[in-house]
């Protein structure tokens, strides 16, 4: 049996005489599982309850009795975003965007509720899920497991006595790293079986998977050189240990928590309450398609007029009160997109400088990959609202035009008793309306949205690695 061989296993067997550090592990074993059950039961009672208030929203929509088309456009509609099947594993930003939208005419409305707003404070620290455990606790554990793997030989004269005997240091080095590189993926087998069992359902994507399960594992080999190195730089396993602490706070629970901040401060996204504001001064200057009056649609009249070639409006073959209706909305709906699409810019701006900040530390870098491949990341996010827009446009010109088809402009102008029940149409339009059908993104997608995140992981695991070699040198020099 080599060096290196012997090295590992005698480390692996004081780990395993280490009565702390067993329950430790015994524990973390345990805290995933159950991280990964109430994760999964969480995603299934989620899905179940939105696709139950889908069906009723629906129900109500087309259970609505014979009315003007118009009315149904001020009714709405409620939809609701499916979650995805690796979403029970990282839930990613879905806790915190939320999860229905209210569609209806010549409005755009946000996405609500959102378990941050409905839960308690603790939610923002981090939801319990398999990925929560491996990002968080998982490296904690390693360096209580490992902080003295070299160190301890150090301060107890050993490791002189070891490379006398013919022991090189890169021997011990790697003995030390294989031992608890063993451990690291022992802590990531039980999270990585929950995400088998997670992702065994309909709709799991086999090339995201692999793009995850490769990320942690680069991530925990990362955290256990990342030990080895500072345990073999320190002198005394308290020291290591008080090192591998302060590192772990700054590279996992700060830097993650402040880089938002930042990103949010060097990119203002303006406030709800300021866009509408913005979006209601526009409208005003884009014209008023309810006001028959109104400069812009005095001119689009004409422009129907002549395109019929009619000189009354109530000659026109179809309800021109329909045609101000489709209208508007298209214009309305443009003016959405651009403020939409000024929105995803800042906020893309953000989440790039955010991503920066992988350089920095590693858990950024896998938490960009894990939201991304598990579609759950700010993209995804977008994917629904974009989609929801569009549905919502489609609607909302679909019972306009039957207001312009199956309404006529004399009884929609008309103001007598009778002139109500003529404005009606029959309850049947309402259900040729389509359903929502949220179209989830394909694994091409998730992948390129996935590979700069693991790309940073490769890199800094690496980097790592390479830094193995001066250290391996410098306990060397022990011998001396």
């Amino acid at each position: 049996m080599s060096a290196i061989s012997l090295i590992a296993r005698d480390e692996l067997r004081l780990m395993r005489r280490n009565r702390v550090a067993v329950v430790a592990f015994a524990l973390l074993v345990l805290l995933t599982l159950a991280a990964a059950f109430i994760s999964w039961s969480h995603q299934r009672s989620i899905a179940e309850t939105r696709a139950r208030f889908q069906t009723q929203a629906a129900e109500a929509f087309q259970s609505q009795p014979d009315r003007h088309p118009h009315r149904m456009v001020h009714y709405g509609n409620f939809i609701f975003r499916p979650l995805g099947p690796l979403a029970a594993f990282d839930p990613g930003v879905d806790a915190f965007t939320g999860n229905s939208m209210f569609l209806e005419g010549h409005r755009q409305n946000t996405a609500n509720f959102g378990d941050v707003r409905q839960s308690s404070l603790l939610i923002r620290f981090g939801q319990l899920t398999p990925a929560f455990v491996l990002q968080v606790i998982a490296p904690l554990l390693l360096i209580f497991l490992g902080y003295g793997a070299v160190a301890r030989e150090r301060e107890r004269g050993t490791l002189r006595q070891m490379l006398v005997q013919g022991v090189s240091a890169r021997q011990l080095v790697t003995g030390k790293l294989l031992a608890l590189a063993a451990v690291a993926a022992l802590i990531g087998l039980p999270a990585m079986i929950a995400f088998l069992l997670i992702a065994g359902q309909p709709g799991a994507l086999a090339g995201p998977m692999a793009v995850i399960a490769l990320g942690y594992a680069a991530y925990l080999a990362l955290w256990a050189v990342i030990v080895i190195l500072v345990s073999a730089l320190m002198r005394r396993g308290r020291d290591a240990l008080l090192a591998l602490l302060a590192l772990w706070a700054v590279l996992v629970i700060l830097v993650p928590r402040v880089a938002p901040d930042i990103a949010a401060k060097a990119h203002a996204l303006p406030t709800r309450l300021e866009t509408d504001i913005a979006i209601q001064e526009d409208l005003r200057r884009l014209g008023d398609s309810h006001n028959p009056d109104d400069p812009f649609f005095t001119a689009f009249k004409q422009k129907m007029l002549r395109q019929y070639g009619v000189s009354r409006v109530e000659d026109l073959p179809v309800n021109y009160k329909g045609l101000l209706a489709l209208e508007g909305e298209k214009l309305t709906s443009r003016l959405f997109d651009d403020y939409a699409d000024r929105s995803y810019a800042i906020q893309s701006a953000q989440s790039g400088l955010m991503n920066g900040f992988g350089l920095i530390s590693p858990t950024v870098a896998l938490r960009r990959l894990s939201m991304a491949a598990a579609g759950t990341d700010l993209d995804g996010h977008r994917r629904f609202l974009e989609q929801a827009e569009a549905y919502r446009f489609a609607m909302v010109q679909q019972l306009n035009q039957l207001q312009a088809d199956a309404v006529t402009y004399a009884d929609d102008v008309a103001q007598d008793a009778g002139a109500d029940a003529r404005k009606r149409i029959s309850a049947h339009n309402w259900h040729v309306v389509p359903e929502f059908r949220f179209q989830p993104a394909p694994a091409s997608d998730l992948l390129r949205a996935s590979l700069p995140g693991l790309l940073l992981l490769l890199v800094w695991l690496a980097i790592a690695a390479l830094a193995l070699i001066p250290i391996a040198r410098h306990v060397q020099k022990a011998r001396r």
